[in-house]
Formats: C-alpha cells, sequence, structure tokens
C-alpha cells in the first residue's frame, strides 16, 4: 500500500499554482511592493549593477551621477523625441533628483509634495501633501523646495519644509510614521533629500540666514526612533557638550556664538562608502555670516564651511576637513558630495570631491581626510590659493570685510552651489554646473539677533557687471584644470547627469534641456521646454528603452523673484516633470504665457503719503521674501504689479482668508489687520503705477 506526504504535495500545488500566476500588473500595489521592497542595503550597495534603475539621490553611495546606460549615443541622439510629461500645476523651485525602481518613479516638489508615477507613461499613481503650514514659507531664505526623496524596503521617505521625517507606503502614498526633526516655532527648515544607510534613514536641516545650530540625525527606518544626532558647531559652554568633539570645537570659537546659533547646518550633501564604513556630510555657513558678529576673538569656528566622516553607526566624528575656515562670506561646504577611486601620482588613492561655494575643487583623501590638491575653478578674490603643505586656503587680507565694503568673488550663491554635479568614469571628468559674479560685503553696525528674522549680520550688495552668468564646467581632477567650459545663457541652471555613452545632459535658467559631447562641450541635441530648469536629469531603461527624465520648474534661491532668460522669460512658470526616449512622438505640453503689462486697478484704496509707507514697511517684513522688490517678482512667484482686477477685489480674502494656500499663499490671519492689508495693497497700487508711468516716459 502506498503512503502519500500531504505537505509535499501542498507545497507542490502552491509552487505550481504561483509559478502559472500571471506577472502584476505594472504599477499595481503588488507589483509595487515587490520592486521596492528588493530595495535593501545590499541592493543600495550594488546599485552600479543595476543601471537600469535610479534607486538613490546620486544614484549610488558615491553618488557620483554616471550611468552606464548606452542606447542613447551621439549617433542617433537625433531620434530622442518626448515619451511623456507630467503637470505638477505648482509654483516655486523644482530641485527634486528623481527616483526610479523598476517601472516605478518618485519625486518631490515644492512644500515637500510626494508624487509617484508611472515611468513608461507618466501616469499618476498617488501624491501625497504633507501639508506644511504656509506661513513656514516665510522662514524659507531659498524658497520652499525639496531635492528628493529616500526609497528602502518599501517606504518612500521625505523631510518636509516644517521639519518632519516621513515614511510613506511606496505602493499607496499612506504615512507609516512621521516624527519632528525639529521644533516647528523655531527657524529650521528642510529642504534635503534624506538617505538610507544601513537600516537608517539619515536627515540634516536648513535654516543658517535664520540663527540656528546645525546638526544631522539618523533615525531607524523601520519604526522612525532617533537612533543618532551629531551637532556641527558647539553649543553654550555653560551646559555639558554633547561629545568630545564639540568640546575641541568649542576652542575654536569667541565670544557668544551660541545665542545666534552658529549656523553649520547640513542642508544638502551627503555621501556613504560601505567598505570605510564612512558616511559623509557638508556643512554650511556661520550664523550670523560676518564671523566679526559671531566669534569676534577669531578662530576657525569648527565645523562650519566643512566636510565631515561621520561613523554611520553612532554619529561620531572621525574626520574633519575645513574648506573655509572662519568662514566671513557664506561659502559652504553643503556642496554635493562625490565619491571615486583616483590615479594621482601614480598611486590609486580614495577620494571625495567638492566644489564648494568657495570657487576651490577639492580633492580630499575620503580614508584620512588629507589634503590632496585645489584649484580655483572660477574667479577667486577671497584668497590666493589653497596652502600644499596645509591645507587651508591663502586668505588675502584685503578680502576680510567689516564695516567699509569690500568686493569679493564668488558670491554668496558660489561659484557652484546645490546643483549636482556628475563624474564620468570614462573621461575622467566631473561636470560642474558653474556660475560666477562679484558682491560687496559690509558689516551690519546696527545687527541684533532677532528670532525669526533673517540674521546674516551684513550689508550685501550684488555686482553684475562684466561679469558672466552661467557654465558647465569639464574639470579634470587628477591634473586640477579645466578641460572644457560652455557659457549659459542664465547664472542659475540645473544639475548634470554622465552617461557611459560620453553624454552630457543639463536643463538651463532659459528653459533648454541639452545633450552635451562629454569628452569636448559640443551640443549634440536640444529642446526648449518653455521652463526654467533647476533640477537634476535622471536615466532609466525599462523593456529594453532608455528613457532621459528632467523635472522642470523655475525658483529657488535665485529663481524665486528673479526671471528665466530666453523663451522661457515669455511664459508662467508652474512644475512639468518630462521624459524622452529614442522614437518619442508626444507632442511638448501646451505653455501659458506670461502677463505682459503692469496693471492698475479700480478699487478705492488710501493714499496717503503715511498709509504707502506704513504699508511698504508692512510689504518688505512680510511680503518680500516671495514676491521681490514692491511685488514685481518676474521669478517663480506672480508679479503683483500685474495682478488683475478679481485678484485686486478678493485681495483681502486671498492675504487673510487663505483663499490661495493650495497654491503656496499663506493665510496671514492673526499676523496682520484688515487695516495693514489695505495698506499693503495701497502700496503696491502705488508702485504698479511708478512701473507704469516709467514705461510710458
Amino acid at each position: 500500500m502506498k503512503t502519500f506526504n500531504c505537505t509535499a504535495i501542498v507545497i507542490f500545488c502552491l509552487i505550481l499554482l504561483f509559478s502559472c500566476a500571471p506577472d502584476p500588473e505594472p504599477g499595481s500595489e503588488v507589483h509595487i511592493r515587490g520592486a521596492t521592497g528588493a530595495v535593501d542595503d545590499d541592493r543600495l550597495t550594488q546599485a552600479d549593477a543595476d543601471p537600469g534603475n535610479w534607486l538613490s539621490y546620486g544614484r549610488n553611495y558615491a553618488e557620483d551621477r554616471y550611468s552606464m546606460l548606452d542606447q542613447i549615443t551621439n549617433e542617433n541622439i537625433d531620434q530622442l523625441g518626448l515619451a511623456w510629461s507630467y503637470d505638477t500645476g505648482m509654483r516655486g523651485g523644482v530641485e527634486t533628483t528623481p527616483l526610479v525602481v523598476d517601472g516605478i518613479m518618485y519625486l518631490t516638489g515644492p512644500w515637500s509634495i510626494v508624487y509617484a508615477l508611472d515611468a513608461r507613461t507618466g501616469d499618476e499613481l498617488w501624491t501625497w501633501d504633507p501639508e506644511v503650514p504656509r506661513l513656514h514659507g516665510l522662514k524659507a531664505c531659498c524658497d520652499v523646495v525639496n531635492r528628493g526623496a529616500a526609497l528602502y524596503k518599501g517606504k518612500v521617505y521625505v523631510g518636509t519644509f516644517d521639519g518632519r521625517l516621513v515614511a510613506l507606503d511606496a505602493a499607496n502614498g499612506e504615512p507609516l510614521w512621521s516624527v519632528a526633526t525639529f521644533d516647528p516655532s523655531t527657524d529650521y527648515s528642510i529642504t534635503g533629500a534624506p538617505r538610507a544607510v544601513k537600516g537608517n534613514i539619515i536627515i540634516g536641516n536648513g535654516g543658517a540666514e535664520f540663527g540656528v545650530r546645525g546638526y544631522v540625525s539618523a533615525y531607524d527606518a523601520e519604526n522612525g526612533d532617533l537612533v543618532w544626532r551629531t551637532y556641527t558647531v558647539p553649543g553654550n559652554p555653560s551646559e555639558s557638550f554633547e561629545s568630545e568633539a564639540m568640546e575641541q570645537a568649542a576652542e575654536t570659537w569667541s565670544g557668544q556664538w551660541w545665542e545666534a546659533g552658529g549656523g553649520g547646518t547640513v542642508w544638502d550633501a551627503m555621501a556613504y562608502d560601505p567598505e570605510l564604513n564612512l558616511l559623509y556630510v557638508g556643512t554650511g555657513n556661520g550664523s550670523p555670516w560676518s564671523r566679526n558678529l559671531r566669534s569676534p576673538g577669531g578662530g576657525d569656528n569648527l565645523y562650519l564651511s566643512s566636510i565631515l566622516a561621520l561613523n554611520p553607526d553612532d554619529g561620531q566624528i572621525v574626520w574633519h576637513y575645513q574648506t573655509t575656515p572662519g568662514d566671513h562670506w557664506d561659502f559652504t561646504a553643503t556642496q554635493p558630495l562625490i565619491l571615486a577611486d583616483l590615479e594621482i601620482e601614480d598611486q590609486l588613492r580614495k577620494v571625495i570631491m567638492q566644489a564648494p561655494k568657495n570657487g576651490f575643487f577639492f580633492v580630499i583623501d575620503r580614508e584620512t581626510g588629507e589634503f590632496i590638491s585645489a584649484e580655483a575653478y572660477v574667479p577667486v578674490t577671497w584668497a590666493d590659493s589653497v596652502d600644499g603643505s596645509t591645507g587651508r586656503p591663502v586668505e588675502r587680507p584685503e578680502a576680510v570685510y567689516g564695516t567699509d565694503p569690500v568686493e569679493v568673488q564668488p558670491e554668496p550663491f558660489g561659484g557652484h552651489n546645490w546643483q549636482p554635479m556628475a563624474f564620468n568614469h570614462e573621461t575622467g571628468f566631473v561636470y560642474v554646473p558653474v556660475h560666477q559674479r562679484a558682491s560687496t560685503f559690509s558689516d551690519d553696525p546696527n545687527w541684533n539677533y532677532e528670532p525669526g528674522q533673517i540674521n546674516t549680520g551684513i550689508r550685501i550688495r550684488w555686482e553684475t557687471g562684466g561679469i558672466s552668468h552661467g557654465a558647465l564646467l569639464a574639470w579634470d581632477p587628477v591634473e586640477q584644470r579645466e578641460a572644457w567650459r560652455v557659457p549659459l545663457a542664465h547664472q542659475w541652471n540645473g544639475g548634470v547627469l554622465t552617461t557611459a555613452a560620453d553624454l552630457v545632459f543639463q536643463g538651463g535658467g532659459d528653459g533648454r534641456f541639452v545633450a552635451y559631447d562629454a569628452r569636448t562641450g559640443d551640443v549634440m541635441w536640444e529642446v526648449s521646454t518653455g521652463q526654467g530648469i533647476i533640477g537634476s536629469p535622471v536615466t532609466y531603461q525599462i523593456d529594453g528603452d532608455q528613457y532621459i527624465t528632467i523635472a522642470a520648474g523655475w525658483g529657488g534661491a535665485h529663481g524665486r523673484t528673479n526671471p528665466p532668460v530666453g523663451e522661457a522669460a515669455q511664459y508662467e512658470q508652474f512644475g512639468r516633470v518630462l521624459t524622452f526616449k529614442l522614437g518619442g512622438s508626444a507632442p511638448m505640453p501646451k505653455l501659458t504665457p506670461r502677463r505682459e503689462s503692469v496693471f492698475i486697478p479700480d478699487i478705492g484704496l488710501p493714499s496717503s503719503p503715511d498709509v504707502i509707507s506704513r504699508g511698504k514697511n508692512l510689504f518688505e517684513m512680510n511680503c518680500f521674501i516671495c514676491h521681490g522688490g514692491a511685488g514685481a517678482s518676474e521669478g517663480a512667484m506672480p508679479n503683483l504689479q500685474k495682478a488683475n482686477q478679481a485678484t485686486h477685489e478678493a485681495f483681502e480674502e486671498i492675504v487673510l482668508g487663505g483663499l490661495r494656500e493650495a497654491k503656496g499663499m499663506p493665510s496671514f490671519e492673526g499676523l496682520l489687520t484688515p487695516e495693514e492689508v489695505a495698506f499693503i495693497q495701497a502700496y503696491i497700487v502705488s508702485e504698479a503705477k511708478k512701473t507704469k508711468e516709467g514705461a510710458t516716459e
């Protein structure tokens, strides 16, 4: 008599059932859970073996933004066409780097909104709005932007502008947990992308212009528990220091620096070396900017404007390198970091590369923090060079301003800002979005720290005469020299992607999206989008087709109130995702023309000199940061001098009633009275009349 193993039969039947089941529908929750759930430590560490996806902010832990996809080449790029587009409908700078995993795309927009799209078609799968209180936008030195998300084990992580770190279910966008990384009543903000490292989510913050103390934190990816927090500048010495590193750093400060926070915020750059088990972060400027006011007795003010190597398990500082000791000019070192192995003087070195704001391109040993080399990549007037024996910039005494104005290059926007650079392993070049302009600094003798206000402690004038705007620079990091440079029409442009097919992709402030020959800088392909571009392109592959995606949307520190140029200057600026592939034949989406002329409403308003003066003061305290001088923004935010009759008739309801909060305009209920709103409106109309009269003279 035969016997049967029932358990074996059940297992066999189950295997047969699942092997015959159809593959999940692309974009379905089942498909997304399977795709995103597989993004774990091993897959992130081995990202170079997965070129069809873009799994993290810089594509891999080295953050080199180099793709090995090579279907799109110099020979066939003329066949590149639009595959699909997606409109967010939101104003404000779009600084995101999209993530792509197995046909699913995740990106972020202004106000920290998260979008999940079908990467084949652009169809919306879900969106999640964290509903950041719009008044928190007053704490935005540089627009309510967000640079991207992190993806790990089926969750999408985003830092919100008002300081939350949120884990979303990657399949449907439902929040799974949320933690406050700072007290929302303080002057911090988050604009940077988190990173997933060894089961933790790493996030920093911004706000040094307002007066805060910088730190970076690690949270457990599963439940949001705080694992460690590392401060970047020392606090009040009368209280216990958090670490030996902070105690040592305090010796490089003087005065009562902690009263205005000190600065040093970790608002952007990170990279990770799994082999060395080192997490690298870049730190920001001092608070206030002027070291005369911040640390009147001198000192390097560690760890401002530095690259820090941290142990990712506990956050302890392993080594540091300071790019601008005693920073005096807002020369942050928060610009992107790239890890690479370079042959230097016949020796293979593990290096970290950075082009921080201060104008020098640095190559540092990433094992030890030892200085290797640095050369100026844009005109520099604050220092002569970086000393090869000490690794310290040779500062020019005449560039150290006091109450007398001093002109300096680079300006506070830097020779290079947050826009990502890329390293091509074939050409050996780093491609850097650069800009050059001078500015004149002087101490503000009347400055006193005031919470909730800009606290730079300086007076500044932007210089433009005789200085070009922006460029795409190809830099040889071994020879420390320029390989080629392409002048651009605007100083404020997008991040960079490079591929194994010897191509470099970048969008610009004139609305063009361009592909360059990676070896020569020759333009190989371009398309005019009509939208100023400051975001960073990515590439991915689905079913054998290579795609190139760029998220457009004008804004950011420079674009919030300053206009794009070229064709983009003709159109209203809203967020838009554009994806291209060979043979793509979708039509370019329609654009909305800008209002051409100033409008004078037919509405009764007070107009006495006292009213106009009070309206001006109220406007500059509450409205200037978004709408620019006299309300005449030509950037991402609306030009109030061109507001139509309907807007003026609803002015109080907009300002106090929250009529346009969904579009980003906060309600000032409780901060302004109806009478004060009328004063502001009267001031805007009076300025519009001046503009119109000037145009007709």
